[in-house]
């Protein structure tokens, strides 16, 4: 089995590398000539669209295409085995479909770590250079969730409250900093503004009135100038729907926990976001063993039968994963199980496929 071990991860390579490539390919095509208007009319040269935003782009579709390479350098390679009988002298030589699946586990083990690997660490820091460009040269409105009316829990007895905020100069309009015990405000500071300094790591606060309420009323006070040390930072201000794909997996979970921490709301896009990519490639196990099952059993229709199969299986799953996403963004569903269902369901039908095929 040595050998066929080492023929079948060949294949597998090969067969993935060459779909992999036509469909970077295709992918930047068909998105080039459907915003090559934005491009020019904004003043983007080709210099810039090849350098500052495709090649960033390209770790990026490696991420999401992969899994459709592998399954369909499966349902290929199965295929044409199967066609040829070559799996039918196998099982007659003692070896099992469970045998003779081991390569494809194999290769689809080493083919999520790379997923996760780049989606971990390498993904994030590209998304950042191809995200600003999109933001100058591509997108019609800004993809911000947080700029007006934003609330945050500053400390268990401390609330914020920014009527507007600009993330690009790190800057805060009309700020209101409310203190309170147990049962009533003991205190309020309202600022027209607040800037953070970058190289101190903290807020100031201009133009400030400050009241200290007492039983007998209040006392109150102005400071042109003060600095705080307000355990808010500028990223828990300013969201967008883009930040998860910018922030590594340890980023992330400190992303989250600085979320929660200041009371944002809305924070269950985040985190479908995140368990979205977290167990995404986990469907390149799933779609191998689906894959294999599919095709290793010799069909009337041949390789268009069974690549149509795996287009069908394909869409169905990626439509299945978008249906239930927004239940996880909503709050309706854990975003855990939100991000986990689709996959434990192709598991269930991947195992039932390989419990019925033939060994």
């Amino acid at each position: 089995m040595n050998k066929i071990d080492r023929f079948i991860i060949k294949g597998l390579l090969s067969i993935t590398l060459l779909v992999l490539l036509l469909l970077i390919l295709i992918f930047i095509i068909v998105h080039f000539s459907e915003n090559v208007d934005d491009f020019t009319d904004r003043g983007a040269t080709f210099n810039q669209i090849w350098t500052d935003y495709y090649l960033p782009y390209i770790p990026e579709i490696i991420r999401l295409v992969l899994p459709v390479a592998v399954f369909t350098s499966c349902l290929l390679l199965t295929g044409q085995m199967a066609q040829r009988l070559e799996i039918t002298a196998l099982k007659a030589a003692g070896v099992s479909l469970y045998r003779l699946m081991t390569p494809f586990l194999l290769f689809a083990i080493i083919s999520a770590g790379i997923v996760s690997y780049l989606d971990g660490f390498v993904v994030p820091l590209s998304n950042k250079q191809r995200i600003e460009f999109e933001r100058q040269y591509l997108m019609s409105k800004s993809d911000r969730v947080d700029t007006n009316k934003i609330y945050r829990q500053e400390s268990e007895n401390t609330l914020l409250s920014v009527n507007y905020y600009a993330p690009d100069e790190e800057i805060g309009y009309r700020i209101q900093l409310f203190r309170f015990d147990e049962t009533r405000v003991i205190e309020t500071l309202d600022a027209g503004r607040m800037e953070y300094n970058q190289e101190l790591k903290h807020w100031e606060m201009y133009n400030t009135t400050r009241r200290v309420i007492h039983s007998s009323g209040y006392d109150i006070s102005s400071e042109a100038r003060i600095d705080t040390v307000l355990t808010i930072l500028p990223r828990d201000l300013a969201r967008t729907t883009s930040d998860i794909f910018q922030l590594t997996y340890p980023e992330v979970v400190d992303y989250l926990e600085s979320l929660e921490r200041v009371g944002a709301s809305e924070i269950g896009l985040p985190r479908i976001q995140f368990y979205g990519k977290l167990f995404y490639p986990f469907s390149i196990i799933v779609v191998t063993i689906l894959g294999v099952s599919l095709a290793s059993v010799r069909r009337s229709g041949g390789t268009g039968f069974i690549l149509g199969a795996g287009l069908a299986v394909s869409f169905l799953y990626l439509a299945i994963m978008k249906i239930i996403e927004p239940f996880g963004a909503a709050g309706t569903l854990d975003a855990m199980w939100a991000a986990l269902i689709p996959h434990i369901l192709f598991l269930g039908v991947a195992m039932w496929t390989l419990f019925k095929t033939p060994k």
